[in-house]
């Protein structure tokens, strides 16, 4: 995994990251190394003068620099001669916050990430994701499936979520910016609950899950980023703010316990809410379409989270978003299948990364 190589300036790791077919440059900064990563994950020359270094890395190695040695001792040795021979490398210390402004946050415990950039040299404005966490949506699936209630289970489910689209049809009406802020708080509850169980059942039976405890916590975080992205967008009003609390309380709670009682009926129920957020996204877009609302510029964070091009607008937003929506449709209805079959979901492989 780590190839030798020859040394290269003071101060920086470089890491070619592969990921969903990425091929774009970033950069890893670490006053503890000298050289970088090439290719893959090539081990350069350790840094000059290091007893913590000298040759080589000791110790288990943690290939993102996501950990870092301690920060006393050998390390603190190095970081001392390095700040003799003149102005400190940038380092995890110097993080880029949210608001665009580099902070400088010290730790006695040494667990701060390096400095990330992007392929142009300017720093990774994001601590909420990483460039490894991006990726290009997939627009090819199809997004007309819909799972035919048969069963009395399935039937309960396509009717709980109908008869709950009716007050969010009164409330937002054809506010679909809002209405997707409001969709995303729900949206991302369902994943989070049947990880958290899911993780909990494993180490109750010291048993694998199959890779669904990843695989649901992974919905759920692009779930969440889905509502980043629309709080930048759509500026929610305090009353909409108030609304959130109270429906994501209630709906925790209930789909807590509905979980406990039936992962089947559970992941049903989130199966058709997709369906639902992908005819609301449907929406969305022929109001873009229309000019009823503005197709304003895409918001950095959505550029970066879905590699948009720097042209990016709202449409092309609503766009990757809905595939998102899809993919989580297809992943649950799947996982009521699982249980449907009276199986387990860790008898059927999860599907990592499946946006």
């Amino acid at each position: 995994m780590w190839e030798k190589g020859g040394s290269l300036s003071r101060g920086f790791l470089r890491l070619r990251h592969h990921r969903h077919g990425y091929s774009g440059g970033f950069y890893l900064h670490d006053q503890r190394f000298a050289g970088g990563l090439a290719g893959p994950l090539g081990l350069r020359r350790p840094l000059e003068g290091s007893s913590a270094l000298a040759g080589g890395l000791r110790g288990p190695i943690f290939p993102l620099g996501c950990r870092s040695l301690s920060s006393g001792g050998k390390y603190a040795t190095a970081r001392k001669e390095s700040d003799e021979e003149g102005p400190p490398a940038p380092s995890g210390g110097d993080m880029v916050s949210e608001s665009g402004k580099e902070e400088r946050v010290s730790s006695y415990w040494g667990v701060m990430r390096p400095r990330v950039t992007k392929k142009d040299g300017t720093a990774w404005p994001w601590n909420c994701f990483m460039p490894w966490d991006t990726y290009s949506a997939d627009l090819s699936i199809d997004l007309s499936k819909h799972h035919v209630p048969k069963t009395f289970t399935d039937k309960f489910a396509y009717r709980t979520v109908k008869i709950l689209r009716i007050p969010t049809d009164i409330f937002f009406q054809r506010r679909y910016g809002c209405r997707a802020m409001m969709l995303e708080t729900v949206a991302a509850v369902p994943g989070m609950v049947g990880g958290m169980l899911l993780h909990l059942k494993s180490l109750r039976r010291f048993q694998h899950s199959g890779g669904w405890i990843k695989a649901l916590l992974e919905e759920a975080e692009n779930e969440r980023m889905h509502l980043m992205t629309m709080v930048e967008i759509v500026q929610p009003k305090w009353y909409e703010r108030a609304l959130v609390l109270t429906v994501q309380g209630v709906f925790f709670n209930l789909y807590f316990l509905l979980y406990l009682l039936s992962p089947k009926l559970a992941h049903r129920i989130v199966g058709y809410l997709e369906e639902e957020a992908i005819h609301s996204y449907t929406e969305f877009l022929k109001e873009i379409d229309r000019g009823t609302i503005k197709n304003i510029p895409a918001p950095a964070i959505a550029r970066d989270y879905w590699r948009l091009p720097e042209n990016a607008t709202l449409r092309d937003v609503v766009v990757v978003v809905r595939a998102d929506e899809a993919h989580h449709r297809d992943v649950n209805h799947f996982a009521a299948d699982v249980h449907f079959q009276g199986k387990e979901l860790r008898d059927a492989p999860a599907p990592l990364g499946y946006h």
